[in-house]
Order: C-alpha cells, then structure tokens, then sequence
C-alpha cells in the first residue's frame, strides 16, 4: 500500500463485494464525511454503521483509528452479529480492527431493528450538554418538537458489557432518536440519509436549546395541543421519508469538495 503524507491509499473493495454493498459503502462514507462536515464529529471516537443489503447480520463500520473525514468506501469493515470481521482491506501496518464499544451499540440495534438500515452516535458537545441536564431535550423550536417523544437511556459506563444491550433497546424502543444521558446521542434511519437527517436536526434543537437557556431570561413554552399537532406533522405516513430531497444535493456537495470518499 503506497502513501502519500497525510494521506492513506486504501486498495479498492469495489470488485469484492456486491454493487448493493458498494453502494452502501458510498453512502457510509459519504454520511462519516458529513458527520465530520456539520460538527458533529470526535475525531475517531463514535460510529456510524449500515447494513449490507441482502446479507443477514453483516454491517458496515468505520476502522478504529481513522478519522471521520477521510472515510472511503474501502476502507469500511464488514462485520457479522458477533463481531467476526467478515472483510476489511488491507491496511498494511496499520491493520485496524474496529472498535468494542461501537459493536455492542450498533449489532445491538441492527439485530433488534430489522428496518433499520443505518445507526448513528454522536458525542457533539450539543448533544452531550442536553444529554447532562435534568430536563433533556426540550420542545423549545418547531426542530425540537420533532423529537417530542424521544428516548432516554440513563449512562452505565462506556458500553463494553453486552448486558446493557437490552436495556438501551428498551429505550429506543421503536422511535428514531434516543439521548444517551451524560453521553451523546444516536438515531437511526430505514436509509443513510434519512438517519442523517435525524442527526443533523437533533443537533440543531440541541444546540438551539443550549443557545437559548444560555441567556438566562426565561423560556417561551408552546401549549402542549400544538405540540402534539407538530409532532404528528412529522411522523411516518403523512410526509416523504426524511432525506429522500436532501441525500442527492449532500452527494454533490461532496463530490464539489472532495469525491475521495467514494474510492
């Protein structure tokens, strides 16, 4: 494997897998890009995962120990419900495995979830502020009111224990978003562009919230009818599914600043 400094030449995984993977590799990639784009990245800490379309239990997730934004779709490892790494490229000295962490949550979730097809978890400052205060998120934006229901799962520790599996997806239960508390935050999505969209507006209640409780002068609440009303307007069956108009118009936002994560 050649280098160039500050740059690593990943061999190409395209003619080792499926055109179906492929393409779920670009989209990963791409969504690790994105992620590291709009500020939500922890230098190599966290994961973003997606299934392999017409492979059971195989998911896609980042090498641990490179960084959001050079993700390519070859450098993704494919690993299997227990963890077995099904296929990864060479990385010659390097040779990254994946993180233990980010396999309990994200096999945890793809294996409960069937219609999930992607899982993101983020540590933004703005989801770790929200996820310490007592109160959570609060409907405070017509954003936030998307996450009317949203769930909690009270901190245990960094996730290493498979025992805390079944209660963090308890907490998730069937909704998109969850707040892990004193943590982060993670949401899923049926595509990689519908979970990013979940992120990147999550973010942005949380951050307008933390902005707003930041000018100590009282809070303007919505009565709850309309609260309720606005959640429902946002919920499956009664709009298109979120990221079907943005996931194109990302893709070339990308490709205009830098196509590599598509090698």
């Amino acid at each position: 494997m050649t280098q160039q400094p500050g740059v690593l030449r990943i061999p190409s995984m395209k003619e080792r897998c499926s055109e179906a993977e492929w393409q779920a590799r670009v989209d990963l990639a791409a969504c690790y890009r994105l992620v590291d784009l709009y500020g939500m990245s922890d230098m190599m800490a966290n994961h973003i995962s997606s299934h392999v379309p017409g492979e059971k239990g195989a998911f896609l997730i980042n090498p641990y120990g490179m960084m959001y934004e050079e993700i390519t779709a070859s450098c993704l490892i494919k690993v299997d419900q227990d963890g077995n790494i099904l296929s990864k490229p060479d990385f010659g000295e390097l040779d990254y495995g994946i993180n233990k962490a980010g396999y309990v949550i994200h096999s945890a979730v793809h294996a409960a979830r069937p219609d999930v097809a992607c899982v993101i978890h983020t540590h933004s400052w703005a989801s770790m502020a929200v996820s310490s205060l007592e109160c959570g998120l609060l409907p405070l934006t017509q954003t936030a009111m998307r996450f009317l229901k949203i769930g909690y799962h009270d901190y245990q520790g960094v996730v290493l224990n498979t025992e805390e599996q079944a209660s963090l997806l308890a907490d998730l239960g069937e909704s998109e978003a969850v707040i892990f508390r004193n943590h982060g935050a993670l949401v899923v999505g049926r595509s990689v562009g519908e979970a990013f969209n979940w992120m990147h507006r999550l973010e942005l209640a949380c951050r307008a919230q933390i902005g707003a409780m930041s000018c100590n002068t009282p809070l303007k609440a919505v009565p709850q009818n309309i609260l309720e009303e606005t959640w429902n307007n946002y919920q499956p069956g009664t709009r298109r599914p979120y990221g079907l108009m943005e996931w194109p118009a990302l893709l070339r936002k990308l490709d205009r600043m830098d196509p590599g994560f598509r090698d």
